[in-house]
């Protein structure tokens, strides 16, 4: 069974197709391929565009339940500290503890959870930009590859037109001998 293959690899062997195809006869900019094939390729990288932006979409959801279950958490060290603090109110010095005590709790989860949610966005931002970067390298190496193959295209051309006046010109020489 074949292996999947991803759409870096899928456009390489693309180029690879039509860059490797026959020009066509008195054509600069057009040439001979195997519809089948480019059609497969073609489909297969729709295919596997819509993975490439689930994984961003799941790199999302992931920060957002991370960023949900700090908040959870932090809700949770919240109500602790309340409960601490209000079992901790007795006398006036045990209250005056306890209140410091919850207010350095709160502190400290309001800092975790800054923290927490930093770390998120920034892991999600990189994840992103890496994969914005690879699409970005697709997407220029299919603009190269369309540059190539003009460039190489046009040169065939040329070569063809230079043959045809070779042979024009060869052609009034071989009436004048006869």
């Amino acid at each position: 069974m074949e292996e999947k293959r991803d759409v870096q690899r899928l456009l390489d062997m693309l180029f690879s197709t039509v860059d490797e195809a026959k020009g066509a006869a008195f054509s600069s900019d057009k040439c001979v391929i195997n519809r089948d094939e480019v059609l497969d390729l073609i489909e297969e990288i729709r295919n596997n565009m819509p993975q490439e932006m689930k994984k961003a979409q799941e790199l999302i959801r992931a920060r957002d339940e991370f960023v949900a279950a700090a908040k959870q958490e932090v809700e949770k060290m919240l109500r602790q500290a309340r409960q601490q603090a209000k079992d901790m109110v007795s006398e006036s010095e045990i209250t005056a503890q306890a209140r410091m005590r919850a207010s350095e709790i709160i502190h400290r989860a309001q800092d975790r959870s800054k923290e927490l949610y930093h770390a998120a966005n920034s892991y999600t931002e990189d994840a992103l930009r890496r994969t914005e970067e690879a699409i970005q390298m697709a997407l220029s190496e299919v603009q190269e590859s369309r540059t190539r193959f003009r460039a190489a295209s046009a040169e065939k051309m040329q070569e063809q037109r230079e043959k045809l006046q070779e042979k024009r010109e060869e052609a009034p020489q071989d009436d004048e001998r006869e």
